[in-house]
């Protein structure tokens, strides 16, 4: 009796050379091409090293892990294991990070006499990596105010762990610490990807080169966008959807954009700013001020405003 024919297993390979048949040759070379001559990414015939997200995100995870152990690492460590676990962690992390370092200076550099120095990439690396270490107890006291605000402004939250393990604004707000020191340490890619890392993870887009004050606090979260020259102060509030933007960008005789420029607001201590809120431009919101829910404001306001839909400002038009 014959055997059964077996039908083609969907998405299988056909059985010809599908090398040849795609002409594979000439669409790698193309590729090629567009790199080299596009792109730009290749240097002297060879390419630089990118950092690595995916260890990026290893790093995040191992400090996340050093600062809070017991929520981020290990929920059984007691007073005798706790710091050896801290320190296991951190020294694994630093390793990590310290390369990554490394590739981003390595990457990021313009001046090819230092880019293809090994050893001063190395030693600003190691550098850069020792003052972020030191730093971190720094850090893990102003996410504690982070964290004690959050308590504070939210009459849902039940714990402080509650708040840590469950928050999206609160998870957001520590991974834009750990990335605002590198940014301010000089390395500036990773930091990027750091605060990328935590907009994919909680919807939150913060840059790194936003200054925030202690006890910073967005609830919900969602859709909260914060750009790279916002000044926040301390006991600020932030809900979901609110953006902190820039108005206008003003371009070289080229046409490209002038980098660098103060662009975005700077909020005082004490404001609150509701759902749905669009600030733009280099605009300063007032101590203590209240911004009501979808407000779209160009212009700055003074202390202990409360601005909300049905406000007129003067002004001109934008």
């Amino acid at each position: 009796m014959p055997s059964p024919s077996i039908p083609p297993v969907s998405g299988t390979a056909p059985a010809a050379d599908t090398a040849t048949s795609w002409d594979l040759a000439s669409v790698v070379q193309a590729l090629r091409v567009s790199r080299e001559e596009q792109h730009k990414i290749r240097y002297k015939g060879r390419i630089r090293e990118l950092p690595s997200r995916k260890v990026m995100k290893q790093v995040l995870d191992g400090c996340l892990a050093a600062l809070f152990p017991t929520h981020y690492g290990q929920a059984e460590l007691d007073d005798h294991s706790i710091d050896f676990f801290v320190g296991q962690r951190l020294n694994d992390t630093l390793h990590l990070l310290q390369e990554q370092v490394r590739r981003g200076l390595h990457f990021s550099a313009h001046d090819s006499e230092v880019e293809t120095d090994v050893q001063i990439l190395q030693a600003r690396a190691a550098q850069i990596t020792a003052q972020f270490a030191q730093g971190l107890p720094q850090v893990r006291a102003v996410v504690v105010s982070d964290l004690q605000a959050a308590y504070q402004g939210d009459p849902a939250a039940t714990s402080i762990s509650e708040i840590l393990l469950c928050y999206p604004g609160v998870a957001a707000i520590i991974c834009h610490r750990l990335a605002h020191a590198l940014y301010g340490l000089g390395s500036p890619f990773l930091a990027r990807m750091l605060a990328d890392i935590a907009h994919a993870r909680t919807g939150i887009d913060i840059h790194p080169g936003a200054r925030i004050g202690r006890s910073f606090f967005i609830d919900h979260g969602t859709g909260v966008v914060i750009g790279q020259t916002a000044i926040i102060g301390e006991r600020v509030r932030l809900y979901q959807h609110v953006t902190l933007g820039a108005k206008r960008f003003p371009m070289e005789e080229d046409g490209s954009l002038v980098k660098g420029l103060a662009r975005h607001p700077v909020v005082e201590d004490d404001v609150v700013i509701y759902a749905g809120a669009t600030v733009l431009g280099r605009v300063t919101i007032g101590q203590g001020s209240i911004i009501g829910g979808n407000v779209w404001l160009t212009h700055s306001v003074p202390p202990n405003s409360n601005v909300s839909q049905a406000q007129t400002l003067s002004g001109p038009c934008d």
